[in-house]
């Protein structure tokens, strides 16, 4: 059973403080896990994804997408590079979906793909301190260049351990191991400090983060460069499906709308879906929101026209029956 309950707002608040101060533990048990094997299958996932996956060494590894020849996201993956093979980690209930995909593309390639996902298992430390409480434990710490990872031991338990993209925005340690092991590490880390953060907590500092959740804010009806991509490109790699459309929009056009955070004024939090006004106009849509810990008051992130993305912009957001006034945020949210 996964850790990640909604818990009352108290015990949230103190979750949430944990990670911002401490050393959080969150449960990625039902995150996918494929697993590409073969002597091409670097120049293979290289040619399809979006980022840099042919020049990555053992050890290293990126975030990526997945398009379609129209440029729309398809998933959001981490790529971590291993010495005889590459994990792609995705969002619940993806692998699958990945490995059908990528499937479609393999035709005289040397290369495997495998749904490893119940084979494995998957914890995240996220706070200042996790690194300090990795290394304690193992002995050891990936470089701080994220998606960097490397083999360990907890209690002789084999763990590879790899330093994540800042989802939460701290520091963050992926704990990867066999999944009989997974309830052993969980309650090792809960021993050794790191306090286990539920959903409430969890969506605070993912939003604050400006950190877009597949499913949520990200899906197949989005373009790559609606959302924030800088760390999910290449623009100097070769081709990839979709590769046309993200080139002419940053070369010769631009988006209609894109992704921003919301600060809004008093304490309703509004639903997915919740239109965003500029007067009486509709300008876009929340794709989640949140009461924030940091700030004190509800956020959002929601998709909205491109005139109108301007941090500082005044619009409103239709809530059920009530309109509730907000203003447009850069990402991430300043918590100062």
């Amino acid at each position: 059973m996964l850790t990640l309950l909604p818990g009352d707002f108290g015990d949230a608040a103190a979750e949430y403080a944990a990670v911002r101060k401490g050393t959080g533990l969150i449960d990625r048990r039902d995150w996918g896990v494929v697993e590409v094997t073969g002597r091409d299958r670097a120049t293979f996932l290289h040619a399809l994804l979006s980022n840099e996956v042919k020049a990555l060494a053992p050890g290293q590894g990126c975030a990526a997408t997945l398009l379609d020849v129209h440029g729309k996201v398809q998933v959001v993956l981490f790529v971590w590079v291993l010495d005889d093979r590459i994990l792609l980690v995705t969002p619940p209930s993806m692998a699958p979906k990945v490995v059908e995909a990528l499937d479609h593309y393999l035709f005289s390639e040397k290369a495997s793909l495998r749904d490893a996902t119940e084979e494995t298992a998957l914890l995240l430390l996220a706070g200042s301190g996790a690194p300090a409480t990795v290394e304690r434990l193992a002995g050891a710490r990936p470089a701080d260049a994220p998606w960097s990872h490397a083999a360990a031991t907890i209690d002789g338990t084999p763990v590879r351990l790899v330093t994540g993209g800042a989802e939460t925005g701290e520091r963050e340690v992926w704990i990867v191991a066999a999944v009989g092991e997974g309830g052993r590490l969980w309650d090792r880390l809960v021993a050794a400090g790191a306090r286990p953060v539920g959903l409430t907590a969890l969506e605070s500092l993912r939003i604050e983060a400006g950190t877009p959740r597949y499913g949520h804010d990200v899906d197949e009806t989005v373009l790559l460069p609606e959302i924030p991509s800088a760390n999910l490109l290449s623009h100097t790699k070769g081709c990839y499906p979709g590769q046309e459309v993200v080139v002419r929009i940053r070369d010769r056009g631009h988006v209609n709308r894109l992704l921003a955070g919301l600060m809004l004024e008093g304490d309703a939090v509004p639903e997915r879906g919740a239109a965003v006004l500029a007067g009486e106009a509709e300008i876009g849509r929340v794709t989640s929101a949140t009461r924030s810990f940091g700030l004190g008051r509800p956020i959002a992130l929601a998709f909205v026209r491109r005139q109108h993305a301007e941090p500082g912009t005044v619009v409103t957001v239709r809530a059920g029956g009530r309109t509730i006034a907000a203003r447009v945020a850069a990402l991430p949210f300043s918590r100062s």
